[in-house]
């Protein structure tokens, strides 16, 4: 199975922690969001939207992205996000962007995150130390195990 992982990190690289275990994880080709070509991930049989959470919403960059992409039937996608506050519905949206456009998400993931974001800077953030290697344990096992579940059926 051919998996591209694209993300968004921008102030911490939590995301990208997260995203460079799962690319690793499965031997995944791993490419920030920017210098992916829309066209080209066609050839991927698997792809992976991560992105931060910034006041409650995904990347606005990553999410241009995805509105460029072309119009897809049935591609096989996940979505991954970091916060400093595990909201459901952060991922969701990035999911039902996805699904608008043609993809089938077929996994989502999510965990907390150092976050000094604005008015937690003045009591020195939250989250310390996360994603920790518990956190990228689990974003590991979580990408193996929809690796699997898709190629066996």
């Amino acid at each position: 199975m051919k998996v591209l992982i694209t993300y968004n990190s921008v102030h911490r690289g939590n995301t990208e922690k997260i995203a460079k275990t799962m690319a690793t994880a499965i031997e995944a080709d791993l490419i920030k969001y920017d210098k992916v070509d829309g066209y080209n991930i066609l050839d991927y049989d698997l792809i992976g939207f991560g992105s931060g959470i910034y006041y409650g919403k995904a990347n606005k960059e990553l999410i241009e992205f995805i509105d460029s992409l072309p119009h897809v039937k049935k591609r096989n996608a996940f979505v991954f996000t970091t916060s400093g506050k595990e909201n459901p519905k952060y991922i969701d949206a990035i999911a039902e962007l996805l699904s608008e456009h043609g993809f089938e998400v077929v996994g989502k993931f999510s965990c907390k995150a150092f976050d000094v974001w604005g008015p937690l800077k003045l009591i020195g953030g939250i989250n310390k130390g996360r994603p920790n290697s518990e956190d990228l344990k689990n974003a590991e096992i979580f990408i193996k195990e929809l690796v699997e579940d898709l190629t066996d059926k």
